[in-house]
C-alpha cells in the first residue's frame, strides 16, 4: 500500500537536509496532528481615507462604517460587496496612532504599518520597521520569498508622498513592485528554466549585488545629503534583491505547487481599466499564498495627496473628480462619488477574499489561514483619528468575526501586536503598543 510521504521525509530523502515543503498535491492534505498550516498576513492600504459623509448631505447609507456596533450590524452601500463574508470579517472603529495627530497629515501612509513618531524621528533615521516586515522576519525560513511589497506605483516615492508602505528594520522604505507580468515571472517562473541555469543566473546576480555594495561604500563618503539618501534607498533595494536571490537559491530544487494560471490577465492598461489591474494583482497574491511562496504581503492600493496614476481611477470609473479631490469634497455629489469609489474598492477586496476562500488547505482554506488587514491613514479630510479599518480571515488563528466595534483612541499598535501574537510570533510589544488587544476578535489559542 502506498503511504504518502511527509514533507520533511521527502526533503531529507532528496536533498539530504531537513526543510519544509509547501503543501504539494501528491503529499496529501495537512495532517490532523503535526505541523500547523501556514500562517499568513496581508496588509492593504487605501489612501485619502474612506467616505464618512456629512449629515447635512443626507447620504448616511453611504458611510463606510456600519451604523450599529456589535454582531447585528448592517452593511452600508459602499461595503455591501463584503456581505458574503459577514462571518469572516470585523469592522474596527476609533483606531489611531498616537503620533498621527502630531505629524504632518500627509505622513499617514508612511506611518500606517509602523506607528513611528514621524513628528520627531529618532536621530539618524526617519521611520521604523513595518508590521509586514516583522512578520516576514519570522516566516521567511518557511517560504521562497520573505515578503511581497506591492503598490500602484513602483518604487518608494518620497517622504509624505510615499509609494510604499513597507519599511525595513532600519526604517528605510522598501521599493514596491507594480508590474503583474514581472511579478508573475519572479514568483512562478521556476518551472520555465532548468534548475542549473537558474542557479547560475542567481550566482551572477548575487556577485553583481556584492560588487555594487563594495563600490557604494566609498562613493557615499563623497556624496551630499540628498544623494546619500538616494543611495541609501538604492542599497535598500539591492538588499531586498539579495535576500530574494539567496532565498530562491535555497528553494531552487523544490518544485512549485501545480496551479492554474489561465485566468491571469497581463495585457491590460491599468490607467484605463483599474479594476482588471487590481484583480490581477489580487490573483497573484492569492496564488503566491496558495503555493506558500510568501507569507507576508503589503499592498498600497493608491497613494496620498493626488500622487500617481491611481488619483485618476475614479474618473476612469465615470465619477466626477480625482481621488484626492473627492476626499476633500463637502458637497453632496462629491461625497457621494467618494463613497462610490469606496464601493469600487470594496468590490476588489471582496474578489480577493473570495479567491483566498476558494483555495482549499486541508479541511479548511487559505482565507482561514490568512489575516487580511484593510485600512487607511485618515478618516475625514486629514483627520488621523477614528481610522476606518477592517480585518478578515484568520479563523484558524483564533479570530472570531461577524461584528463591528469601536474603541475611540485605541492604538493601532495594540491591534498590530494582537495580529503578531495570533500569527504565533512571540513578541511582547510593537512600536508604541501598550498591550495586545484582549477582545472577542482575538482569542490567542496558542498563547
Amino acid at each position: 500500500m502506498f503511504q504518502s510521504p511527509s514533507r520533511r521525509s521527502f526533503l531529507k530523502g532528496t536533498l539530504g537536509a531537513s526543510l519544509f515543503l509547501p503543501p504539494l498535491e501528491f503529499l496529501g492534505n495537512w495532517p490532523a496532528k503535526g505541523p500547523l498550516p501556514p500562517r499568513r498576513f496581508c496588509a492593504l492600504y487605501t489612501a485619502n481615507g474612506m467616505s464618512l459623509p456629512n449629515e447635512k448631505n443626507e447620504i448616511a447609507e453611504w458611510t463606510w462604517y456600519p451604523d450599529q456596533i456589535g454582531p447585528d450590524f448592517k452593511f452600508n452601500r459602499s461595503t455591501v460587496p463584503f456581505s458574503p463574508f459577514r462571518e469572516k470579517l470585523t469592522f474596527l472603529g476609533g483606531l489611531q496612532h498616537p503620533s498621527g495627530p502630531k505629524a504632518d497629515p500627509h505622513l499617514c501612509s508612511d506611518m500606517w504599518l509602523t506607528g513611528a513618531p514621524l513628528h520627531r524621528p529618532v536621530p539618524g533615521s526617519f521611520n521604523t520597521v513595518s508590521l509586514d516586515q516583522v512578520v516576514a522576519a519570522h516566516t521567511k525560513k518557511h517560504c521562497r520569498r520573505p515578503s511581497l511589497v506591492l503598490s500602484v506605483d513602483a518604487g518608494v516615492g518620497y517622504t509624505s508622498r510615499t509609494g510604499t508602505i513597507a519599511y525595513d528594520r532600519a526604517g528605510r522604505p522598501i521599493p514596491a513592485e507594480n508590474n503583474p507580468r514581472q511579478i508573475f515571472d519572479q514568483l512562478f517562473q521556476a518551472n520555465r528554466f532548468s534548475m542549473a541555469d537558474q542557479r547560475e543566473r542567481l550566482k551572477k546576480r548575487i556577485k553583481l549585488v556584492d560588487a555594487v555594495h563594495e563600490n557604494s561604500t566609498d562613493l557615499s563618503k563623497k556624496l551630499g545629503k540628498s544623494d546619500r539618501e538616494k543611495m541609501d534607498q538604492y542599497l535598500t533595494s539591492l538588499n531586498e534583491v539579495e535576500e530574494r536571490l539567496i532565498a530562491s537559491e535555497r528553494w531552487i530544487d523544490i518544485p512549485l505547487k501545480k496551479q492554474d494560471y489561465s485566468s491571469l490577465r497581463f495585457e491590460m492598461d491599468k490607467a484605463e481599466d483599474p479594476g482588471a489591474w487590481y484583480r490581477t494583482m489580487f490573483d497573484l497574491i492569492a496564488l503566491a499564498f496558495d503555493a506558500d511562496i510568501t507569507r507576508s504581503v503589503a499592498f498600497m492600493l493608491n497613494r496620498e495627496d493626488g500622487m500617481g496614476i491611481s488619483d485618476t481611477f475614479p474618473q476612469k470609473l465615470g465619477l466626477s473628480q480625482r481621488h484626492h479631490q473627492l476626499s476633500h469634497a463637502t458637497d453632496r455629489q462629491g461625497q457621494l462619488d467618494f463613497a462610490k469609489y469606496d464601493l469600487f474598492l470594496s468590490e476588489q477586496l471582496a474578489y480577493f477574499l473570495g479567491r483566498l476562500a476558494g483555495y482549499s488547505e486541508g479541511s479548511s482554506n487559505v482565507l482561514d489561514n490568512t489575516i487580511v488587514l484593510y485600512g487607511t491613514g485618515a478618516s475625514t479630510t486629514h483627520n488621523s483619528r477614528n481610522l476606518p479599518h477592517l480585518i478578515a480571515g484568520g479563523a484558524n488563528m483564533g479570530l472570531r468575526h461577524g461584528s463591528s466595534w469601536r474603541r475611540d483612541g485605541e492604538r493601532l499598535s495594540n491591534l498590530y501586536l494582537g495580529i503578531l501574537n495570533s500569527l504565533d510570533i512571540p513578541v511582547e510589544s510593537f512600536s508604541d503598543s501598550t498591550g495586545r488587544l484582549e477582545d472577542a476578535l482575538f482569542t490567542y489559542p496558542l498563547a
